[in-house]
């Protein structure tokens, strides 16, 4: 059998801390002819010594699970927090990107407008070269073939081109 002295160091806590646990109406009731007074002091059997460090064992638990949610829940903000911030940076960039993007696209499609002038105005100066060399090419033949009409003594005079 223990006292209230010897409770109270073995869980770590003051004799008043003790007493005042067992005058609480869960344990008191529960203690009720298990405890055994001799000369003004109470004495605990091995059962009502259990239920005093259970009950101090189930507060602590239940101090340390508040604890506990209350950080895991303060970090848990926390982390949404965070979370968020970094969303909204992420979905300013991505408008910031795309409005480049767009940007971009506009200037390639003028750029491809540009080649495309570009391109048909060298085909039609190409052809426009093209039409010249073949007159050139035509009065070329038709000099020769006049050359070639001449004959007698003007073909033995002639000079060679």
């Amino acid at each position: 059998m223990k006292t209230i002295k010897q409770i109270s160091l073995e869980l770590g806590v003051s004799r008043q801390a003790v007493y005042n646990k067992i005058k609480k109406e869960p344990l008191s009731t529960a203690l009720q002819g298990l405890t055994v007074k001799v000369d003004n002091t109470l004495h605990f059997g091995v059962d009502s010594e259990q239920l005093i460090k259970s009950a101090f064992n189930q507060d602590s638990l239940s101090t340390v699970s508040t604890n506990t949610c209350k950080a895991v829940d303060s970090t848990c903000q926390a982390f949404i927090d965070s979370l968020t911030a970094t969303i909204t940076r992420l979905e300013h960039e991505m408008d910031v990107k795309n409005k480049l993007i767009d940007e971009q696209q506009e200037i390639i499609k003028d750029l491809n407008m540009t080649i495309r002038i570009q391109a048909e105005s060298i085909n039609a100066a190409n052809k426009n070269e093209l039409a010249e060399t073949i007159i050139d090419g035509n009065k070329k033949l038709i000099g020769e073939t006049q050359v070639k009409e001449r004959g007698g003594i003007f073909k033995i005079f002639s000079r060679k081109k």
